[in-house]
């Protein structure tokens, strides 16, 4: 862990923004080094600065906060991203998860949560609802526990399906997946195909949630 921690601010409410940079102020180790209102520019400055950690509201003006994300992840995939928002979707939050964010902090929690979220982030952790969380499957199954059969089925699914499963709630690419079970990129596609077949969903983000929900990846510390 670095010994002073570098922190973008990008948030589309000036109060959100001065209020943030004052809180950080007061955290030992912690530096603020520039703030921007829009996703445009928290792209750009993250790409020019490469802090440590961005903190990123996901409702900015301009370029779609996601997209800002694939963007920022794309060109600086050593940066950690931490979303400050007022409310968002559960369905989003797991979106920027695969994409590679590491945790939420709501703004009426910013002063209770704020410098723990940031401490866990930088020591490779995740951070959601108020507590820290040690892994990405871990995370994202906190946000669908609620909704989680009490039993676990197969689904008729083969092994080889779980494992592809797995790498897709992970956030992995075709490719990734590939390369790690040395398997062409055609029979990855393959077994997506007939695992769409068999759950009856036709994107990655709907087989993510339908495989938490239903026990089929579990998360793991």
């Amino acid at each position: 862990m670095p010994s002073e921690i570098s922190v973008l601010i990008a948030d589309g409410h000036p109060l959100v923004r001065v209020g943030v940079r004052n809180l950080l102020q007061t955290k030992d180790g912690v530096k603020v080094v520039g703030e921007v209102e829009d996703d445009d520019e928290a792209t750009t400055e993250t790409l020019d600065l490469l802090p440590d950690i961005l903190l990123l509201d996901l409702t900015m003006p301009r370029l779609p906060g996601l997209e800002a994300m694939r963007a920022i992840m794309s060109g600086s995939p050593k940066v950690q991203i931490l979303l400050l928002n007022r409310a968002i979707r559960a369905q989003h939050i797991i979106e920027a998860l695969q994409i590679g964010a590491r945790g939420i902090v709501l703004h009426d929690r910013l002063a209770e949560d704020l410098g723990a979220a940031i401490q866990c982030i930088s020591g490779g952790g995740y951070w959601l609802g108020q507590e820290q969380v040690e892994s990405l499957v871990g995370a994202l199954h906190v946000l669908v526990q609620e909704q989680a059969s009490p039993e676990q089925k197969s689904y008729g699914l083969t092994r080889r399906e779980v494992e592809v499963i797995r790498c897709i709630v992970e956030g992995c690419s075709n490719r990734d997946i590939a390369r790690q079970y040395g398997l062409s990129e055609e029979t990855v596609k393959r077994h997506l195909s007939n695992v769409f077949d068999k759950l009856g969903v036709s994107t990655r983000l709907e087989l993510a949630l339908f495989a938490l929900s239903n026990h089929l990846v579990t998360p793991t510390n």
